[in-house]
């Protein structure tokens, strides 16, 4: 599996995405069947928030990783912007940690801009991390100006990771944020990049009918998933979060990983999916 630089930290590429997982109680045992084959293949990167659920995210990741050793995993959770100053962060991220059963978070992010000072935000994740509560921070939802005005906040360069909504339908962060993220050894963390299964329409038609990127799968012998999958993964600082409820889900999802295609089918791609040629907005879900 390949690996990002976030910040001096190496996180895979690939991992799992954790929203809307441990909503069903019915799904339950899928979703962690699907966590636990997912680190069995070395997509080790398990993302949540306290957000997801009121919670039930984090407590059913919680229980897919009892018994595994916790070196064997990268763990992300994010707090919200109301909990994200000095007199809430600490008990969000306490109760994140009872929830997943661990002594510590590997990436804690801030899960958009709130009304809570950067600089009280970031002072405090530097806290979490000389308390040992967390070893790397970010934050989410971020764009280009965001990441400037941060670097300039004491502390502000110590941020891992910057995770937006990224695929192959909404490329704008390609123009500046992701050179600029790139250049700072922030790593960009993808999500929704499916968009959710190609049926994120409020921001693109649904992909799944693309006779383009059919066309592309079919030579590879692929989905178009996977085919979607790889694009976000051809980029040396970004990997992926998608969400994968069941084990063959997971098992497609880490294929895809190891998709190559060709110079020429990408630039197939990109002339139905244009790359951007200016700044655009940044996609939010």
């Amino acid at each position: 599996m390949k690996q990002v630089n976030a910040n001096g930290l190496l996180i895979p590429a690939l991992g799992l995405g954790g929203w809307r997982i441990g909503d069903d109680p019915a799904k339950a045992e899928s979703e962690i069947a699907a966590i636990r084959r997912g680190i069995e293949l070395g997509a080790t990167l398990i993302d949540t928030a306290e957000m997801y659920g009121g919670g039930a995210s984090e407590e059913l990741i919680g229980r897919a990783l009892a018994g595994i050793p916790r070196e064997n995993y990268i763990l992300v959770s994010k707090v919200l912007p109301h909990n994200a100053g000095k007199r809430h962060i600490f008990k969000s991220c306490e109760d994140s940690l009872k929830r997943l059963r661990v002594d510590y978070l590997d990436i804690y992010l801030l899960h958009w801009r709130g009304s809570v000072p950067l600089e009280e935000t970031v002072w405090c994740m530097e806290k979490l991390v000389s308390e040992g509560k967390i070893r790397r921070w970010g934050v989410s939802n971020f764009d280009t100006p965001d990441m400037e005005e941060l670097w300039q906040i004491p502390g502000g360069q110590n941020c891992a990771v910057n995770q937006v909504l990224y695929n192959i339908t909404s490329r704008g962060i390609e123009y500046d944020l992701i050179p600029w993220c790139e250049q700072q050894n922030v790593a960009i963390m993808a999500y929704c990049p499916l968009a959710q299964a190609g049926t994120l329409k409020r921001l693109a038609p649904d992909v799944r009918t693309d006779p383009t990127i059919a066309a592309v799968a079919k030579k590879y012998g692929a989905t178009v998933m996977q085919v979607m999958l790889a694009f976000v993964l051809k980029k040396s600082c970004v990997c992926a979060i998608p969400k994968a409820g069941s084990v063959a889900h997971v098992e497609e999802n880490v294929a895809a990983a190891s998709l190559k295609i060709s110079d020429e089918d990408w630039a197939l791609l990109d002339s139905v999916y244009w790359p951007p040629t200016c700044k655009m907005h940044l996609d939010i879900e």
